[in-house]
């Protein structure tokens, strides 16, 4: 990974895009491949695009990833001066008491805590909801704290992210700034390779909260295949539920999702492009739903070919999510490699 793409890596883990509430995301990835393409835009939401112009009677391709984070959201203030939050998307109550967090209002980010009556005070073990968390501000009455904050402002929390030894990187929020950092990296990769297809990259809002986004852009966005770049489970950890998925480890390279959305054609071709390109990929069923934009693309313009490709992690949806650098670089060079093989096919159609 050269400096440029690092400190790319590292403005978007840092840069907060709780969904609905991304543009400051947008504005920075945006910035990232502006240099790279022949136009960029985005729509009335905030989707962002970017398209390198190919060959004429060459296909269209699109890698994509959602820029959105999970997060909560101010849901109402007490008179005591707490603030009761709501989930933005799957947010984990489990891990979120005695976190630091960060309200982001109008005027700029107000500190706070997610209260946890201590270890000393409770009776045995609980599983809590988002509806029973409190996030203290330091105000000591109502009144005070609507004026720190108000109804409807993002919550994510404080951390960023951390190296672990060498090869690793811990935080919130990797799910999903680095599958789309790949999809910025492999977006270039192409156009530094002369892609002969079209191809564009594509950071979607809203993922977290139903792949509102990936709806948007699936209605107008007229490709032949479609590479869905997200996160997955990886269960090489003590106490895993290893019968709930397949088996998957950091560091042992991209994941590419087999079953139900994913396109056999497509799944064919990355395939193809990672032998090609010398990458050891790991395979994944997913026989009913992706749980990722996928979903909303294949379905779009009377069916687009997806294909769903992924960064292993540890996790998920908690602010330690863990990766392997080795991983996520692979996948963005897999991604490359898929966009400069592209223009051999006529189309991905399945053969009936």
């Amino acid at each position: 990974m050269d400096e440029r793409a690092r400190e790319f890596l590292t403005d978007l883990l840092e840069t907060p895009s709780p969904a609905g509430y991304e543009t400051r995301g947008q504005r920075r990835w945006l910035e990232y491949v502006t240099d790279v393409s022949d136009e960029t835009w985005t729509d009335d939401y905030g989707n962002a695009l970017a398209v390198a112009e190919g060959e004429p009677d060459a296909p269209a391709i699109a890698l994509t990833g959602h820029v959105d984070e999970i997060g909560f959201i101010v849901r109402t203030i007490d008179d005591d001066g707490f603030v009761r939050p709501g989930p933005v998307g799957g947010a984990d109550a489990t891990v979120s008491r005695g976190q630091h967090v960060t309200v982001h209002t109008a005027d700029g980010p107000v500190s706070g805590v997610v209260g946890q009556t201590a270890i000393h005070l409770r009776d045995g073990a609980d599983d809590p909801d988002v509806s029973d968390l409190w996030i203290d501000v330091g105000a000591e009455d109502g009144d005070t704290a609507r004026e720190r904050v108000e109804v409807g402002d993002p919550i994510t929390a404080s951390s960023t992210y951390t190296r672990l030894g060498d090869d690793r990187l811990a935080g919130r929020g990797l799910d999903n700034r680095v599958g789309l950092w790949a999809v910025a990296e492999g977006f270039r990769r192409a156009v530094e390779g002369e892609a002969e297809a079209t191809v564009y990259a594509v950071s979607t809002v809203q993922e977290e909260v139903g792949r509102r986004g990936a709806e948007m852009v699936g209605f107008d966005l007229e490709v032949d295949a479609v590479v869905a770049v997200d996160v997955t489970h990886a269960l090489d950890y003590p106490s895993a539920p290893s019968e709930k998925a397949s088996a998957i480890d950091l560091g042992e390279g991209p994941v590419v999702g087999r079953g139900s959305t994913n396109h056999p054609v497509v799944c064919q071709a990355v395939r193809k492009a990672a032998t090609d390109a010398g990458i050891d990929v790991q395979l994944e069923a997913l026989g009913t739903s992706t749980g990722t934009d996928a979903e909303a693309f294949y379905t779009a313009r009377g069916g687009t070919p997806t294909q769903v490709v992924s960064v292993p992690s540890r996790y998920m949806h908690t602010p330690a999510e863990v990766i392997d650098l080795e991983d996520l670089t692979d996948v963005a060079t897999l991604l490359g490699a898929f966009a400069l093989e592209a223009g051999e096919y006529d189309d991905f159609a399945v053969d009936v």
